[in-house]
């Protein structure tokens, strides 16, 4: 969880508790399904306390994705780390999405829940998306209508199936399928060779 420079113990605890207390309620119901008077009883704090920290229920929910997802790009920067084309890192950021889907459901309910402004091409969270786009556009392996639609395109594929292995809870074959197809068509849709895109599906 992100530290706030300047902010004493006491109010790094109680912006903890809210944030606790938004991930359990958020796996079961949408922000604007829970009232301000539920997050702050859960967290045992006082309703003030709540605007010391977050402007609205908004703010809150888009906090609570913030922490999901930064974890998120953490894990698929560090299986990145090792692989320099661009293709692959798309295709790779698709695929840790699906095992932290698998693997952290909870907590992809509540990112797929409230991430809210995070979806947008310009969001700072899709830097590095964004340059690896740029990249693969630079090398001229994208069709043309990915130069500006390529990157929202890719999240949408990847906040659906993200969805799809939440909601389902398929067994592990079922679920290696649904990723090898969704990143197939996804690479195909942007204008990758249909062997490549089978080839990245299937490394």
């Amino acid at each position: 969880m992100a530290s706030h420079p300047g902010s004493s113990p006491r109010v790094e605890r109680t912006r903890a508790a809210l944030i606790a207390a938004g991930f359990e309620l958020l796996v079961d119901r949408p922000i604007d399904a829970i009232p301000i008077d539920d997050i702050v009883a859960h967290a045992g704090v006082g309703k003030g306390s709540f605007f010391n920290h977050f402007t609205d229920k908004r703010s809150f929910a888009e906090a609570i994705a913030t922490e999901v997802r930064l974890e998120l790009e953490a894990l698929i920067a560090r299986a990145n780390a090792a692989t320099s084309d661009p293709v692959e890192r798309i295709a790779g950021g698709m695929r840790v999405a699906a095992e932290f889907a698998i693997n952290q459901p909870k907590r992809s309910a509540v990112l797929l829940r409230s991430q809210g402004q995070s979806t947008a091409p310009a969001h700072p969270l899709n830097q590095g998306l964004r340059n690896d786009f740029d990249a693969a556009v630079a090398q001229e392996v994208l069709r043309d209508e990915a130069v500006e639609g390529g990157l929202l395109y890719w999240l949408g594929l990847c906040q659906m199936l993200m969805i799809s292995l939440v909601e389902n809870r398929p067994c592990v074959a079922e679920a290696n399928r649904r990723v090898r197809n969704m990143t197939i068509m996804g690479l195909s849709g942007l204008g990758i060779s249909y062997d490549r895109a089978v080839a990245i599906a299937e490394t």
